[in-house]
């Protein structure tokens, strides 16, 4: 019998996603026995603690872990559940678990699986360096500070890379969860239990729900008033050199630090932030996309159409169409 392990970490989680991973897991065990007649479920699956004392989340529930890191010698797929609050600190609490999964890759050639900012414990494993990895687009940034050799993807749900697989986060991770039991237990399996858990099917990206406010936590202060400026102006027509100028620095030395300082070139923030307003507007009022388009210095429809669905993942319709009830209907 293969083996399936779901993190149950010690300090902050939310309990959700731990025991929807883990209940998905288990239904799609339960049927893949009954459908091919199996005498026995294919996998063992236990939610591992670093003890087998129960975790208390949010000060309200608490999970019993079924078994620990000692008594899991081998495992097939660790799910590696999300951790949550100051990321250097839950590191330093689930320390045990990264040597862990660190040895199941290394000798037992686990595939591994993060959710959300699960992807701090997965990262922290080195395992990661050079390979693609996803996680939820609010922790993008302190991520790529704490891990530059690894090649964050801030628009996918769901990334894969050799047996090692990350999601964006959130509930998403019902998404994800669904991903890896057709990877484990086939499609047709999968698509019952999306059926069965009314859980949408394939969706892959997290740019439509990216709510883009700006990267300042840095100390960069000259970087900090372009964007601030940026962020007044945008509706007009912006030139770099022109913002370069303006807080004293010259062309190539502001590209740098403003990437540096952002992880944005400074036309990509000018680009987001007309999208991020643009969002806005195709939410809540009954603008057509024309005059949205005008209202933040677009001219030119094609460029607005092809920019907004590169930071939005839908055209400028489709968004108003799921986002405003108002032309919902439309």
């Amino acid at each position: 019998m293969k083996h399936i392990s779901v993190i149950v970490p010690s300090g902050s989680s939310i309990v959700d996603t731990i025991i929807a991973p883990f209940n998905l897991l288990r239904m799609a065990n339960r049927h893949f026995k009954r459908i091919n007649g199996l005498s026995e479920e294919p996998f063992k699956i236990d939610l591992v603690g670093q003890t087998k004392e129960p975790v208390l989340y949010q000060g309200l529930f608490s999970i019993q872990p079924t078994a620990t890191l000692k008594e899991v010698s081998k495992t097939n797929l660790i799910i590696i559940s999300p951790i949550s609050g100051d990321p250097q600190k839950a590191i330093e609490n689930n320390r045990d678990f990264v040597a862990w999964i660190k040895t199941q890759r290394i000798k037992n050639d686990a595939d591994l699986a993060s959710l959300c900012q699960g992807a701090f414990l997965l990262a922290e494993t080195g395992l990661v360096n050079g390979k693609s990895c996803a996680t939820h687009w609010t922790v993008h940034n302190a991520f790529q500070r704490r891990y530059p050799k690894v090649k964050l993807v801030p628009d996918k749900i769901i990334c894969e890379d050799n047996g090692i697989y990350s999601s964006g986060g959130a509930y998403s991770i019902l998404n994800f969860t669904l991903y890896l039991i057709e990877r484990y237990f086939g499609r047709e399996t999968a698509i019952w239990l999306s059926k069965v858990s009314e859980i949408e099917f394939d969706r892959l990206s997290q740019q439509e729900f990216i709510i883009f406010s700006g990267q300042k936590d840095h100390m960069d202060e000259p970087i900090k008033e372009a964007q601030q400026f940026i962020e007044k102006n945008y509706k007009d027509s912006l030139r770099i050199n022109d913002i370069a100028q303006m807080v004293h620095l010259n062309g190539r030395s502001f590209l740098r630090r403003f990437k540096k300082a952002t992880a944005n070139t400074p036309l990509e923030y000018i680009q987001r932030v007309k999208v991020e307003a643009a969002k806005k507007q195709l939410e809540s009022t009954a603008r057509t996309i024309l005059e949205v388009m005008y209202d933040i210095g677009y001219n030119d429809e094609k460029a607005f159409r092809s920019t907004f669905r590169k930071y939005s993942g839908l055209s400028p319709k489709e968004y108003q169409r799921k986002y405003n009830r108002e032309m919902a209907s439309v």
